[in-house]
């Protein structure tokens, strides 16, 4: 008879990571948050003129986050970079004065650090993001930060997303001279939504057999739907569209039928404002809706789950994410495969 401890059980490293989680949040704000303070004072120091920002995968909504953030928070222009413009095609583009920032959880991929380094060749000041200190991006890059979040071992990324989350919020908080306050209960705030995984297991049964998913949101909340449908897509195999809400009304609205299971995360503030004639079109074509956010937007919905009322719009991503994680979860449990171990996926994606 086997040992049951010594029995793989479908899921077990993801759920543990998820778990972790608010212990990460708060590791960040008690060890993380001083280092990135400084980091970013010597950054502020020389005066960016803009910032472009690098990632992959899960690390890349991270980093569209961050351009919310710094054209929000700073004012200052910020673009996602198209690496294969300079590790394929050897452009050389001026980057005198650019403050770079590369976000990746292993800090492995060549083609990450192959562009980092010719961005501080072609002038810029890199900044690595990442949960190595050793890694090679972090070698390449004139200043580092450590997310802090420890080993990830389940290959889809849960802690270390909300770690990149936590790190590049305090950034940008220290490159305007802020105090970072609007994360200060982050840590409980994510034990309370973890803690209700029984809410989001009875939800997963919506989308046992689904077909495909369109996921929705705007503003500070559109990287939010970017994540979900990428966790969605690596654990359980549905297709799962993401769309700026503006975006889906352009257009993709006519796949929607009364029929079509619509998730939408619905920020507290100026991007769930944004995003209220989306729901109002999505319920007149009878979608199945299901709404992340505030209690009045999840009963105008098909269901549903709550967030805290009262946390600050540009840190709502951090605790939205993680219901949705959750649903990832289940949902790929409940279709009877291990999230822990998509198939086809590696945990270092060595793209060139």
């Amino acid at each position: 008879m086997s040992d049951p401890q010594t029995v793989s059980v479908p899921g077990r490293i993801m759920a543990a990571e998820m778990a972790e989680q608010p212990a990460v949040l708060q590791r960040i704000l008690d060890e993380g948050a001083p280092k990135i303070r400084q980091i970013a004072a010597e950054i502020a120091a020389r005066n960016p003129r803009f910032v472009l920002l690098t990632a992959r995968g899960t690390s890349d909504n991270a980093a569209l986050y961050a351009k919310y953030l710094i054209e929000i928070l700073l004012g200052k222009p910020a673009g996602l970079t198209s690496m294969s413009t300079t590790t394929a095609y050897g452009a050389k583009p001026d980057l005198t004065d650019v403050l770079v920032v590369t976000v990746s959880q292993s800090g492995g991929s060549p083609d990450l650090v192959a562009s980092t380094k010719a961005a501080r060749e072609a002038g810029a000041i890199t900044l690595a993001v990442t949960n190595n200190a050793s890694s090679p991006l972090a070698e390449v890059s004139e200043f580092h930060i450590d997310v802090l979040a420890g080993p990830e071992k389940a290959l889809p990324a849960t802690k270390t997303y909300t770690a990149e989350l936590l790190a590049l919020y305090l950034l940008v908080e220290g490159l305007r001279g802020g105090d970072g306050a609007a994360a200060k209960e982050l840590p409980g705030l994510a034990a309370g939504v973890l803690s209700r995984h029984a809410e989001v297991k009875a939800l997963a049964e919506r989308y046992r057999f689904a077909q495909r998913l369109v996921i929705t949101s705007r503003g500070y909340g559109y990287p939010t739907a970017r994540e979900a449908a990428l966790k969605l897509m690596e654990t359980t195999y549905i297709p799962a569209s993401p769309f700026s809400g503006a975006d889906l009304l352009h257009g993709p609205l006519a796949m929607v039928d009364n029929v079509s299971p619509v998730i939408a995360i619905v920020p507290d503030g100026k991007g769930g404002e944004a995003l209220q004639p989306v729901l109002d079109r999505l319920r007149g074509r009878g979608a199945d809706l299901v709404v992340v956010g505030q209690q009045a937007q999840v009963d105008a919905a098909s269901a549903g789950f709550a967030l805290p009322a009262g946390v600050p719009e540009e840190v709502q991503p951090i605790l939205e994410i993680l219901p949705l994680q959750l649903l990832a979860y289940e949902v790929t449990i409940a279709r009877g495969q291990d999230p822990d171990a998509p198939r086809a996926l590696a945990k270092v994606t060595e793209t060139h």
